[in-house]
Order: structure tokens, then sequence, then C-alpha cells
């Protein structure tokens, strides 16, 4: 395990060396996020092109409620973690990891239960999938949860790592499941190279996840962990919400489609949803040691990453359709059309999340929620009115108005937390 920091001890380390350790930091980060990037984005073209437009609809139905699932984890026991035990003495982050991962597994566990039997009792093509996806969610949750603890304690190397692992151990199981051909065997084989990993973070922080411990964490982060499962559950039930209904609206390949053009911007996406990985636990770092600079940092984060997706937005209008077709098979058509209104929905994304991680910094859970129930609403209405008025098109440009519409949002409320907070003194981090 490598030793963490006490905050104390960055404070009083030489500017220089504190610009050495962010920069560490975050370039293991960075590195992080590609190889996550890079996996999520193999595994989808993968699957597109293994099983078509309308199978892939399905596994990223499945897709999608994991996602939800992840968020309820992350809500729940991460989120938490990354705020109040970033660059904590070690012994502290070694409890608060043990009860947060055990909390993590536990959520795995029964939401697992849940999909477990509603898949069995769907039946048909989408039943097996969510079965299977019941099977796994345990694994696939704690490898989430060893990333956002690594991250917390300022080893992303070790994060870096775990997912290099599970990248590693996915080649071969999408290989055996594409000689199988369902859809069910690449749930499987996604969600147990996951559980590699996760045994792997085990090894690595030398910590045993306490399920026992999850009712004291829970009641320990109430104040934040509700807010926060919220805030996470309707973000991803609104994306949950938009892809049932574009299904019903324009059919499973509709969901198909939209899929696989948000492939065509994995890097960026896969950068958003575990972008609290880094930016959170960095932001938390900035507001200790100079408050001043948060809304900067903010800004340079959202900023770039808004960005970058615009330029890698309109590169992809360059591709040609050969090249297209060879990257995902059947779906290319369909998705080629979103890339526009797909890339202008990230990018707005990307701005917000700059506002978000700061919000999330300061401890401000009822602003960041009011936002997020805001964003979840957005949306949904545009997903779903833009899908009954001009069909997956339509639902692609109505999710983009609704999220450039809500960083607009995300930014007026940390403007006003900034001010509160030039009036409050910083909080204290909590310890055991």
């Amino acid at each position: 395990m490598t030793p963490v920091t006490a905050e104390g001890a960055e404070v009083a380390a030489p500017a220089g060396s504190a610009r050495r350790a962010l920069v560490g930091r975050l370039s293991w980060g960075l590195a992080d996020q590609a190889a996550s990037s890079l996996s999520n984005f193999a595994v989808g073209v993968y699957v597109a092109r293994s099983l078509g437009v309308t199978a892939f609809g399905v596994f990223s139905l499945a897709w999608v409620t994991y996602g939800v699932v992840l968020n309820v984890s992350r809500g729940l026991a991460t989120d938490p973690l990354v705020v109040r035990f970033s660059g904590v003495p070690e012994a502290s982050w070694r409890g608060a990891v043990a009860r947060s991962s055990g909390t993590a597994l536990g959520v795995g566990t029964v939401i697992g239960a849940v999909c477990l039997l509603a898949g069995l009792g769907l039946g048909g093509r989408v039943g097996p999938a969510f079965a299977c996806l019941g099977v796994v969610l345990p694994g696939l949750l704690l490898q989430d949860a060893w990333r956002f603890s690594f991250f917390a304690a300022g080893a992303g190397r070790k994060a870096f790592l775990n997912d290099l692992v599970w990248g590693v151990a996915l080649v071969p199981a999408m290989v055996v499941a594409a000689r199988v051909g369902s859809v069910a065997a690449f749930v499987l084989a996604w969600g147990a190279s996951a559980a590699v990993a996760a045994a792997y973070g085990c090894l690595q922080s030398g910590i045993r996840p306490r399920m026992t411990g999850a009712r004291g964490w829970l009641r320990e982060q109430r104040d934040l962990g509700y807010r926060y499962l919220v805030e996470n559950v309707s973000l991803s039930g609104a994306s949950q919400l938009r892809a049932y209904g574009l299904g019903a609206i324009a059919g499973v390949g509709a969901v198909g489609a939209v899929r696989g053009a948000e492939l065509l911007l994995g890097p960026f996406l896969a950068v958003l949803m575990g972008l609290s990985l880094v930016t959170v636990p960095e932001a938390a770092r900035v507001l200790r040691q100079a408050p001043h600079r948060l809304g900067a940092f903010c800004l340079l984060l959202g900023g770039g990453q808004a960005a970058a997706a615009l330029v890698w937005g309109g590169s992809l209008l360059l591709v040609p359709d050969r090249l297209g077709a060879a990257v995902l098979g059947g779906v290319w058509p369909s998705a080629a059309q979103l890339i526009v209104p797909v890339t202008l929905g990230v990018a707005g994304a990307g701005l917000g999340t700059g506002a978000a991680a700061g919000l999330r910094a300061l401890g401000a859970a009822r602003r960041s929620l009011r936002c997020q129930l805001f964003a979840s609403a957005c949306y949904a209405g545009g997903g779903l009115g833009g899908a009954a008025l001009a069909g997956t098109v339509g639902s692609a440009w109505g999710v983009a108005a609704a999220t450039l519409s809500s960083s607009a949002v995300w930014w007026l409320q940390l403007r006003s937390a900034l001010r509160e907070h030039g009036r409050n003194p910083i909080p204290e981090v909590r310890t055991p």
C-alpha cells in the first residue's frame, strides 16, 4: 500500500513539489481514463460487430441499467469517500475504504439478486441479458469502488493497473463470448473480467471489504450519501428512461444507433462517467490549499473537456463511410447521422462537470442535487420529446439542447456556492 500523505503535509510542502505531485496525480488519472476508454470502446465495437444493431440494442439496455446501479453504489459508497477522505492520514483512509467498498459490494449483491429474478421472469431477448447482469453486478461495483478508493488516496497508478488487469482479462472472455454468440454470453464475459480486477484490487490495497460495516457507513455519511444517491440515480434513471422510451417509440434498433454514436465519442464519455475519480479529490485539495483558485480550476476543467469533445466530434465528421463501417459494422449508417447532436451534448456535459466537481468539493449537496434533478428532467424530456417529434435524430437533438441548458444552471449554482463559502470556514474532514 502506498503511504497516504496527510493533507497538512501537502500544504507544508514547497510549491514546486506540490505542483509536481498534482501533475503526477492528474497524469495517472488521464492514464486510467485512457485505459477505461479503450476497454469500453473495444467492448462496444466488438459486441456491435458480433451481434448487429438489434441485439446490440439489447446489450445497450443492460449497459444502461448497469449505469443506474453503478450510480446508486457511487452515491452511497464512494462519492462520500472521495469528498471526505481524499488526502487524509492512511489509518483513516483504510478504515473508510473497508466500509465503503463493503457498501458497494452489498449494493451489487442486493440489486444483482433483483436483476437476476427479473431477468428470469422476463424471458425473451432481454431476460437472459438481465439475469446475467444480476450475476456479475457485485464484481462490477467492487471494481469501481477500488478505483475511487485509490484516487482518494492519490494512488492513481494503482487504479490504472486495476483497469489494465480488467482490460487484459476482457480479451479471452470476449473471444469465448463471440463463439457462443449471444447477448448473455457477452454480459457474462464483461462482468467476469471485472470480477478478476475486483479481486486484484483486494490484493493491491490489502483491505477486505466489510459488508458488515455498510450500515455504519450509511449512517455516518447520510448527510451526503442520500443526496448523492438521488442526484446520481436521477441522472442514470433519466438515461435509462430515455433508452427504454426511445426503444418503445422508435424500436430497439434506435437504442443501438444512439449507443453506436456514443461509442464514437467514447473517450470523452468514459472520462465524464469516471470524472469524479480524479477531479473531485483534486478539487477538494485545491479547496483546502488555495480556496480562491477553485473557480478557475473548475473552469479550466470544464472548458478543456468541452473543447476537446468538439475537436473530436468535428474529426468524426471527416471519417469515410468505409472506415466507419469497418469499426461499427451495420450500426454505422444509423450512428453517423447522430454525430453532431451527440457531440454537442457531450461538450455541454463536459462543461457542466467542471462546475459539478466544484460543488462536490464544497460539499454543497443541496445545490448539486437541485442541479442534477433539473438536468435529469431536461434530459428525459428532451430525449423523449425529440423522439416523439422526429425519431432517433430528434431524440439526439433534444438531449443536446437539454445538456447545454443544464450546464448553465450548474455554473450559476457553483458561483452562488463559492460566494457562500467565502463567508464560512472550510468544513473539517470527518474521521472515524
